[in-house]
């Protein structure tokens, strides 16, 4: 089991290899498309390159390759839905494809988009694709590289025209979501199949969400298998895989300007955002 991190030191970004009681990154060589694949499968890992890195002496970057597809998938734990007014559970899952100008990293800060009023937070596992062809393995978790935290940062006052809401101008917001900070192996949580995993939200130290991975009314298994059902995912993909409760859409409380998001799940760590000024 390791946590592998993206990151930048002296002006060149990197991947490496974290150890947190140390508090430091090995480097490694070359990208996650290079090495994932065989680190995934279990027949190979990174190999190191140079000396270890201070964790200080470094800016973690999101997990994100230079050809990183990121999608997601909503409507995925009950209590969610439940407080939403949902009285009947879904036939399935919904989808969506985040842009990369929406992703940012560990402490960096969030923009808060002039098309909203209404910025809310959601805590969620993310799955990090390993392989190369997950249509190829006996289930699609077997092809999950690892795990990190995402705050799939939504504007709920976006209406479709057509009813409903616009998925486009609630979750492809730029810089609004935050990933990482770094990808936990999936053998920290068994292996292939579903997690289960405590997440957790704090905005200013307040909690406001907490839940269990194993609440989810579609797995991580049929997750994917409802965004491989529609296009292919490889090495460095991203999938969203839903929130829990607690949400600001569910008694009015949304993101301000100045407020500190913690999210957090347990066995990866802690993603540190801060939102910004209104435009």
């Amino acid at each position: 089991m390791m946590k592998i991190a993206h990151f930048r030191h002296q002006g060149r970004s990197a991947w490496g290899i974290v150890d947190i009681e140390a508090g430091e990154i090995q480097p490694v060589v070359g990208e996650l498309t290079d090495w994932g694949p065989a680190l995934t499968s279990g027949h190979g890992t990174p190999t190191p390159e140079g000396k270890p890195l201070q964790l200080g002496d470094v800016q973690l970057l999101p997990p994100l390759t230079a050809t990183s597809t990121i999608v997601g998938v909503g409507m995925n734990y009950w209590s969610h839905l439940e407080k939403l007014g949902v009285t009947e559970r879904p036939p399935s899952t919904v989808g969506f494809i985040k842009p990369r100008a929406a992703i940012i990293g560990p402490d960096e800060e969030m923009a808060y988009p002039a098309i909203t009023k209404q910025l809310d937070f959601e805590v969620e596992l993310v799955a990090v694709i390993g392989a190369s062809d997950l249509s190829a393995l006996p289930r699609p978790t077997d092809g999950v590289l690892g795990y990190t935290v995402g705050n799939d940062v939504s504007a709920r006052d976006t209406p479709s025209p057509l009813g409903g809401f616009d998925l486009f101008s609630m979750k492809a917001l730029d810089r609004s979501t935050p990933v990482g900070p770094w990808v936990t192996t999936k053998d920290e949580f068994g292996g292939s199949g579903q997690p289960d995993t405590e997440i957790l939200l704090r905005v200013n130290g307040e909690e406001r969400q907490r839940d269990r991975t194993r609440s989810m009314l579609w797995n991580v298994d049929e997750c994917l298998e409802y965004v491989l059902a529609r296009t292919s995912l490889g090495p460095g993909d991203l999938l969203f895989t839903g929130t829990t409760d607690g949400v600001g859409a569910e008694d009015g409380r949304y993101l301000e300007p100045g407020d500190v998001i913690e999210a957090e799940i347990e066995r990866i760590g802690v993603l540190r955002n801060t939102v910004g000024p209104r435009p």
